[in-house]
């Protein structure tokens, strides 16, 4: 019976790749922006800096203020 074995192979040493800055800050302030609006939505969408009238927001939000414990009662 025959068997071949794999010759070991000169192979260069793996280098991780370069993300340049400008494809990630786009994306990076896109990110942050959307994190401040959902944080502005669970911590602060109710009373006097409301920016939508009633209650909906706030009851859709309400068990995610208290998960992050902010007080809405």
């Amino acid at each position: 019976m025959a068997q071949t074995v794999a010759q070991p192979t000169a192979n260069t040493p793996a280098l991780p790749a370069k993300l340049p800055i400008g494809a990630i800050v786009p994306w990076a302030a896109f990110f942050g922006i959307l994190m401040l609006v959902l944080l502005y939505f669970v911590g602060a969408e109710q009373g006097a800096t409301s920016v939508v009238s009633g209650e909906g927001v706030h009851e859709w939000v309400h068990d995610a203020r208290h998960l992050l414990g902010f007080p809405c009662h």
